[in-house]
């Protein structure tokens, strides 16, 4: 296994203040490579890990042992397997962040002022960026591909949940950027899943720009709490699917379901649905026995438990959490109003969808609704950075700083200003 990407112990923090600055180092090389090398090696990663779907496969066959015999839950069990199909995803996901536009050296704005000075913005790398994650191998390649395809080096913290697959993963890239010249340690895994490797990495304020956690709330408060770096994050997930007066209520079945069940386990499935009263009694009997039959159970409103029988009530917990699992809990509301209220109140920003064929409705909840994606007559699984055109996503913000959403190529990037004279001085 290559320098780069290592698996051991973590002995201290200088072994972590190390390995960071071998990385910021590397970093160096590749802000100087060009577009055709990037591309070259994101082509390369994808090739290998075509080639490599037994050994992948097997390596995360290891993790799914060890987390079913701990009592992972189900939907869990689901974002860290990978198969056959979820690899060829990956390898795909590759290869769409290589056909996608370099942000890197863009120059915009470009204006000359009274002084006679022309000023503009040019894109620039963060530099250095720590991605830390928990259960979802596929992280390793979707930051990998982001951070390089931007001219970012990156250190990249798994869970321990995913280390055999993660590792597996790791190395793949690791010989990848030996192969096309770059150093190996622009992507650099970290050796172990310690919390305290973990805190000293947070505190290195003067090697690594970015910081990016993905995974449960706990970790992401974690790291907000111990990191000096600045991060951005989101901490949970609890997405809405709002049935107006005006809905189509076969389409609205059809939302529901596609936004509770396709996976439940992720970020952007629907954990609440509200129902507008004018329709409570006709839409609630044929969406309940849709989601029973899929296996969710069913929480709700007493409005709502009157009309559906199999509910449990909701308590006041139930409205902000985030289920990650076949469990949604129902409100019916009088208006329009009071469901975007509601939204306010128990939302996440993460991403909320009205159905409805009135198009004024539409208007205002995609006007009042703050979150970072707002959906009229579409599935909330939509919330995704490949979904969106992005090739891929590093993660979703719902910090409003220069990045609110699903994360891309360009997020990943600042801008600097470039200012261009000919001998012009400041009178």
């Amino acid at each position: 296994m290559s320098k780069g990407i290592q698996v051991g112990d973590v002995g201290d923090v200088d072994d972590v203040k190390g390995l960071a600055q071998r990385a910021k180092q590397a970093s160096h090389a590749l802000a100087r490579a060009g577009t055709s090398q990037k591309n070259d090696l994101l082509f390369t990663i994808a090739d290998r890990l075509q080639g490599k779907h037994a050994l992948l496969l097997e390596e995360n066959r290891r993790d799914l042992k060890n987390a079913e015999e701990s009592g992972m839950s189900a939907a869990m069990l689901d974002r860290l397997e990978l198969t056959e199909d979820r690899l060829e995803v990956m390898a795909k996901g590759l290869c769409d962040v290589a056909a996608l536009p370099d942000p890197v050296g863009e120059v915009s704005e470009m204006v000359r002022r009274p002084s006679g000075i022309q000023v503009g913005r040019m894109r620039i790398p963060f530099g250095l960026v720590a991605i830390i994650y928990e259960a979802r191998p596929n992280v390793t390649t979707d930051a990998a591909a982001l951070c390089l395809k931007s001219g970012n080096a990156t250190i990249l913290r798994g869970g321990s949940e995913a280390i055999h697959s993660n590792q597996a993963l790791a190395a793949l890239i690791s010989g990848s950027l030996t192969s096309v010249g770059l150093p190996p340690e622009v992507v650099t895994m970290m050796p172990t899943t310690s919390r305290e490797a973990m805190r000293a990495l947070l505190q290195l304020d003067d090697l690594v720009d970015l910081v990016l956690p993905r995974g449960g709330e706990g970790l992401i408060r974690f790291v907000v709490e111990n990191s000096r770096i600045p991060v951005i994050k989101h901490y949970k997930g609890t997405c809405h699917v709002y049935v107006d007066a005006g809905a189509d209520l076969s389409m609205a079945v059809t939302l529901t379901i596609n936004s509770k069940v396709q996976r439940p386990g992720v970020c952007n499935a629907a954990e609440t649905l509200l129902v507008h009263q004018a329709v409570a009694r006709q839409f609630l009997p044929v969406v309940g026995a849709a989601l029973v039959q899929h296996g969710v159970e069913l929480r709700g409103c007493p409005r709502t438990r009157e009309i559906l029988r199999e509910a449990t009530p909701t308590t006041e917990e139930d409205w902000p959490k985030e289920y990650l699992d076949l469990i949604l809990s129902i409100k019916v509301v009088d208006t329009l109003a009071e469901a975007v209220e509601h939204i306010r109140k128990y939302g996440s920003q993460h991403t909320e969808t009205i159905v409805t064929n009135d198009h004024r409705a539409a208007m205002q909840f995609i006007h009042e609704v703050d979150s970072s994606s707002v959906m009229i007559n579409a599935s909330t699984r939509f919330a995704d950075g490949g979904e969106y055109g992005l090739g891929a996503e590093i993660g979703i913000s719902t910090s409003k700083l220069h990045a609110y959403g699903p994360m891309g190529l360009r997020e990943l990037t600042a801008q600097k200003f470039i200012v261009f004279g000919q001998g012009n001085i400041r009178i």
